[in-house]
C-alpha cells in the first residue's frame, strides 16, 4: 500500500504508554499515524525504539492544555494534505501528589484543560476533517478509565468522581475555582472528573453526529496498564508495587503492547463498529479475553448532564 492509499489516524499522547503502542499497532496494520505529543524528540526516539517504520508516522507538536496549541496542531495536520480517517484522544495527565492547582494558559485547572477541554476542541474542529474523508469506516475514539465509575471496584476508591452541577464550568474556572463541581481542589478527583467528561463527550458526539455523518464514536478501557508513564507523578513506591498488585492480586494487569493492540482493534476492526459504546475487556490479562460493551457510570450516562457539559465546554474553548 503506497503512502497516499494509507488511511490516516491522529493519536494524542504518543511519546509513551498506550498512545505509543497504539501507534505501533496501527502502523503495523497499514495505517499512517499522526503522532501528536509535547516532546517531538522524545516521540521520535520512542517510535524508533518500538520499531515503527519511518514512513508510517508523522510527529506533530500538541499541548492539550493549550487551546492555541490545539489549533496550531490542527492547522499543521491540514497542511499535510492527508485525510482524517480516525482520531484517538489518548493523552492525559494525572498529578495525584500536587498540593495546589496548576493553571492552563487560558486559566483553567490543568487536569481538566488537558484531559477534557483540549480534546473537546480537537474533536469538534477535526470532526469537519473527518466528515470530508472518503474512508468508509471513520471512527473517533476517546480513552476511558475504570476509575470514572464508582459502581466498579476500581472506581470505588475515594475520592469518587462528582461533577456536581458543573459549577466550575459555569463560572469559567475563575480564581479561586478549580474543580468542576466548584469545590475544594483535590488532584485525584480532578483526574477522575475529567475522565467522566471524556465519556460524556463521546456519548454526546454520538447523539449529535452519528446518524448524520456515519462516523462511529466510542470509548474504551483497555485494562489496567499499570506500567504506563501516566503514573510517573506518583510515589516511587506506588509505581513499583502497583504493577505487582495488578498482576498477581487483581489479575487486571495489561501490558502496554496489548493495550495498544486493543486501541487499534477499536479503531478498525468490524466488531467494534458500534457507535456510542464503551468497550472493556474486564479485569483479566489473557490475550483472548472477550471484549464487551460496558455500562458507564450513572453520571457518564446522564444525557442532561452531557448536553449541559457540551454547551459550557463550547463556550470555554471559544467555539461559540
Amino acid at each position: 500500500m503506497d503512502r497516499d492509499q494509507k488511511p490516516t489516524v491522529v493519536i494524542t499522547g504518543t511519546s509513551s504508554g498506550v498512545g505509543l503502542y497504539g501507534a505501533k499497532a496501527l502502523a503495523k496494520r497499514g495505517w499512517h499515524v499522526i503522532m501528536g505529543c509535547r516532546d517531538l524528540e522524545k516521540a521520535e526516539k520512542a517510535a524508533t525504539e518500538v520499531g515503527i517504520p519511518k514512513d508510517s508516522y508523522t510527529i506533530l507538536h500538541i499541548d492539550l492544555a493549550s487551546l492555541d496549541s490545539v489549533r496550531r496542531f490542527i492547522n499543521q495536520f491540514r497542511a499535510t494534505g492527508r485525510t482524517l480517517d480516525a482520531l484517538v484522544c489518548n493523552a492525559a495527565i494525572y498529578m495525584p501528589l500536587i498540593k495546589a492547582p496548576l493553571r492552563s494558559p487560558e486559566g483553567y485547572e490543568l487536569t481538566v484543560a488537558t484531559n477534557h477541554l483540549g480534546h473537546f476542541l480537537l474533536c469538534n474542529v477535526m470532526l469537519e476533517d473527518m466528515k470530508r474523508s472518503p474512508y468508509p469506516d471513520r471512527r473517533m475514539v476517546i480513552l476511558g478509565t475504570v476509575t470514572h465509575n464508582p459502581e466498579e471496584l476500581g472506581g470505588k476508591i475515594p475520592p469518587r468522581p462528582d461533577l456536581g452541577d458543573l459549577e466550575g464550568f459555569a463560572k469559567g474556572f475563575q480564581d479561586p475555582i478549580t474543580m468542576i463541581d466548584g469545590k475544594k481542589f483535590e488532584p485525584v478527583k480532578a483526574y477522575k472528573d475529567s475522565k467522566v467528561c471524556n465519556v460524556l463527550t463521546m456519548r454526546e458526539l454520538h447523539r449529535r453526529y452519528h446518524e448524520s455523518t456515519g462516523i462511529t464514536f466510542t470509548s474504551l478501557y483497555p485494562g489496567c496498564v499499570a506500567e504506563t508513564p501516566l503514573f510517573r507523578n506518583h510515589y516511587p513506591l506506588f509505581q513499583k508495587i502497583f504493577p505487582i498488585f495488578q498482576k498477581y492480586i487483581t489479575g487486571g494487569y495489561v501490558s502496554q503492547d496489548l493495550a495498544g493492540e486493543r486501541v487499534a482493534a477499536v479503531v478498525m476492526d468490524p466488531e467494534y463498529k458500534q457507535s456510542g459504546a464503551y468497550w472493556s475487556w474486564g479485569n483479566r490479562q489473557k490475550k483472548n479475553r472477550q471484549s464487551f460493551v460496558q455500562k458507564v457510570s450513572p453520571q457518564a450516562r446522564d444525557d442532561e448532564k452531557a448536553e449541559r457539559l457540551w454547551d459550557l465546554s463550547i463556550n470555554l474553548v471559544g467555539l461559540v
